[in-house]
């Protein structure tokens, strides 16, 4: 004797399934928000201000965990797994920008003395190597008025008033309590806390991670995002 078929039984407040499905949906969102705001986060890269390390067409993924997400609208954060170090690549919120998320790379600690003479680095006094670092525009450094905000973090035996900083020499400049000094890869082509100034602690998003997808937006075909795909930078981890 066959067992008899069970029919699904639904709601007699809910004949239809209707609000089943509208809880389902509403879980699934709280999901996503709690993934977004808490622990992963997507961005695309639209500049060559990190090149060569990272490309225009360039998708990351971000981790929040890392040193912990922000409290969304708030300046407070959940605590992380591990403090932010010299060297990091991250994504951040920028003071100067509201509107958009940058991504750069984390050269200064709060209380760091850096320098920069010829367009090479120096942290506290010692010269950095930094692999990582491209030159595209050598030889072409001015005066940038931009650049002022260096003289309130200059060093005791600095005159202000004759303080010139350039693209490719200024300070020596203190990093203040509460922030970080961020800078382009790409030297000659990038706008960061060399102009901007430095950026505060609370603002940091996360730690780039990994590129997740790529594709070569400067090519003229149509759907780059399907003709255009660079393959071989799928997967690759962001150092």
């Amino acid at each position: 004797m066959r067992p008899a078929k069970r029919t699904p039984v639904r709601s007699r407040d809910d004949p239809s399934g209707v609000l089943e499905w509208v809880r389902s949906l509403a879980v699934a969102a709280v999901l996503f928000l709690l993934i977004r705001f808490f622990f992963l986060q997507t961005f695309v890269i639209t500049s060559g201000s990190m090149e060569n390390g990272l490309l225009v067409g360039d998708l990351l993924v971000a981790n929040r965990m890392a040193f912990g997400a922000n409290i969304p609208w708030t300046e407070a954060r959940l605590p992380g797994y591990r403090s932010p170090n010299r060297g990091d690549v991250v994504v951040f919120d920028p003071h100067h920008d509201i509107d958009q998320m940058l991504v750069k790379r984390l050269v200064g600690l709060p209380g760091d003395t850096l320098q920069m003479i010829e367009g090479a680095l120096l942290l506290n006094g010692i010269p950095r190597d930094e692999p990582y670092v491209k030159h595209e525009n050598p030889g072409s450094d001015a005066p940038a008025p931009e650049m002022a905000w260096q003289s309130e973090y200059l060093l005791p035996s600095q005159e202000p008033a004759t303080y010139t900083p350039t693209r490719d020499t200024w300070g020596p400049l203190v990093v203040p309590e509460g922030h970080y000094f961020m800078l382009g890869d790409n030297r000659d082509a990038s706008y960061d806390s060399r102009y901007w100034g430095p950026l505060a602690v609370w603002r940091v998003e996360g730690k780039a991670e990994f590129i997740y997808y790529s594709f070569d937006r400067s090519l003229q075909k149509p759907f780059p995002w399907l003709t255009s795909v660079r393959w071989k930078r799928i997967g690759h981890g962001v150092t």
